[in-house]
């Protein structure tokens, strides 16, 4: 009985992959536009570079982003949650009522659902992640006030 449940579901998920993914497609370097971080979101000089977005085959999106000394996103949370992979460089990471944490390469951070925070780099060594979320009733990230002086240091 349980081969026969394996091979049913492996023969629908055959039959649907067609349908959900036609070619490979590769999105050459470059090809992205970067723009800047908005003032509305980030402190300081940062650069988002997009990956990709959702689409009707996921609902993640990606994006690498890039924080000069000094800069920072504002207090955020993700309906979905977030996940960070450090590149370059230093950086802090905070949750409300927690420690800065620092985060260097290879950092892999996983922030939960609806967990408020901020990232972005030291007050003197930049930073670069990529930064992947899920959406989450079209959304998949709620902007809240910007991460004071005070906090930050």
């Amino acid at each position: 009985m349980r081969n026969l449940l394996g091979a049913t579901l492996t023969l629908a998920l055959l039959a649907v992959t067609p349908a959900v993914a036609e070619s490979t497609v590769i999105s050459p370097n470059g090809s992205r536009p970067s723009a800047k971080g908005p003032a509305q979101t980030f402190t300081g000089s940062v650069t988002v570079d997009p990956l990709y977005a959702a689409n009707e085959h996921t609902t993640s999106s990606g994006g690498h982003v890039t924080f000069e000394p000094g800069a920072r996103s504002a207090w955020h949370t993700h309906p979905a949650g977030q996940v960070l992979i450090v590149t370059s460089g230093t950086g802090w990471v905070q949750e409300e009522g927690g420690q800065k944490r620092e985060i260097k390469p290879g950092d892999v951070i996983w922030t939960p659902p609806g967990v408020k925070h901020w990232h972005g780099a030291t007050a003197t060594t930049g930073v670069g992640h990529i930064a992947i979320t899920n959406m989450l009733d079209g959304k998949n990230v709620d902007w809240l006030e910007h991460v004071t002086d005070e906090q930050y240091r």
